[in-house]
């Protein structure tokens, strides 16, 4: 059993062992200062935050290392080397859709990852977007954290529900309501955009 977590990287050093241009891409997407090597040596480690070693030759070494210094280490495909897995992974704006099997059979969370993917649209994008907009007013007017939960849970379920018969006749999605005293979210119809 894993933890679950999304992990701010920004700023913080990560190490890739080995040649994964769609792993440094990544860390770089969410801010971290990559180094990526294809021969490993300890010192590397210095003032990591974590590691993922694509290059298994390494990977035991690497494992140890890691463990040693409490850095958190990713060997691919070795599950039984992992301090951490990564799930598959479909983002959509602020939206992301994460699935893991536990490192069982990356195959089954990809296929799942697509089938859940195919059910957030453009109008949830959007809705993300809407939702962030109006969460600094949110904060400031309800005091407590449950006022400000079934807020969200209203908002949701409002913007959503008007969108409920949409499939079969156009996508719909959410347009920022107008200022004023009410931060409410109002549904209307917008166009799917290509692609």
């Amino acid at each position: 059993m894993h933890y679950v977590a999304c992990l701010d990287l920004a700023g913080r050093r990560c190490l890739v062992v080995g040649r994964s241009e769609s792993k440094v891409r990544a860390l770089e997407a969410c801010g971290a200062e990559v180094v990526s090597v294809d021969r490993y040596e300890p010192e590397l480690l210095d003032d990591v935050w974590l590691v993922v070693v694509v290059d298994v030759e390494h990977g035991e070494r690497v494992f140890a290392d890691a463990s040693a210094r409490r850095v958190f280490c990713n060997v691919e495909d070795v599950p039984e080397l992992c301090t951490f897995i990564l799930p598959a992974l479909h983002r959509r704006g602020d939206i992301t859709v994460a699935v893991s099997t536990a490192g069982a059979s990356p195959a089954l969370a990809q296929w799942l990852r697509d089938r859940f993917a195919s059910q957030v649209g453009f109008e949830h994008e959007q809705l993300a977007r809407e939702l962030r907009r109006v969460r600094p007013w949110v904060k400031k007017t309800y005091a407590t954290y449950d006022e400000r939960r079934d807020y969200f849970r209203n908002a949701v379920t409002k913007a959503l529900g008007s969108a409920c018969g949409a499939e079969h006749s156009g996508r719909r999605g959410f347009a920022p309501s107008s200022v004023g005293n009410d931060q409410s979210i109002r549904s209307t119809s917008t166009p799917t955009p290509a692609g």
